[in-house]
């Protein structure tokens, strides 16, 4: 039995923090895990920022309501579904993600919670559990499941690596560079393919 494992941002919908740094007017919050590997000290960076302009959840979700997927995601996730099950494996926030999954026909989430103030103020975080991604392609393989995965990001890396077969859609240049044995694609008709083939 196989289950796919995806990445969220940069693979299904666009960056959320990409997207607030724009409409924030904040490039520093530009900074990704496709920069920064140490998830941690990204969020700590991110939430100091926040403090620092007096921002909080009301502002980011203003935001994330604007997003779309990304063009193509929704039939690509649709399609896939149709012959196997699918997770979405992500470090984002279901305070962020809800608006999001609606737009994708509601697949399966696993992902991290905020914790908010009374005022709206994000004041820290809780991660499902450590290295979630990996942990959680290994409790699926526990289940009898072989696991195929895809995404974009430092974050990726381990449990696309650690999957029956992994590929990397629309990541950097020096992530590519870094891992040549790992398939990449920059379209969705290419990564369903590839996928479907590895069913097989």
């Amino acid at each position: 039995m196989n289950i796919i494992c995806l990445d969220m941002e940069g693979v299904l919908v666009p960056e959320i923090w990409i997207a607030f740094a724009q409409a924030s007017g904040i490039p520093e919050l530009r900074r990704t895990t496709r920069d920064e590997p140490d998830y941690d000290k990204l969020m700590a960076w991110r939430l100091g920022i926040l403090r620092e302009h007096g921002l909080g959840l009301r502002e980011i979700q203003d935001v994330i309501s604007t997003i779309d997927p990304l063009p193509g995601a929704r039939d690509f996730l649709d399609e896939l579904r149709r012959h196997t099950q699918a997770v979405i494996l992500s470090d984002t926030f279901e305070q962020f993600a809800m608006p999001l999954m609606e737009k994708l026909n509601w697949p399966t989430l696993m992902c991290n919670s905020l914790e908010v103030a009374p005022d709206g103020a994000i004041t820290g975080y809780h991660m499902r559990c450590p290295q979630s991604k990996l942990t959680t392609v290994r409790a699926l393989q526990s289940m009898g499941y072989d696991t195929i995965a895809a995404g974009d990001s430092f974050n990726d890396l381990a449990m696309i690596q650690a999957s029956k077969a992994g590929f990397l859609f629309r990541t950097t240049a020096q992530i590519k560079a870094d891992h040549p044995e790992l398939p990449a694609f920059e379209e969705f008709d290419d990564l369903l393919r590839a996928i479907l083939k590895a069913l097989d």
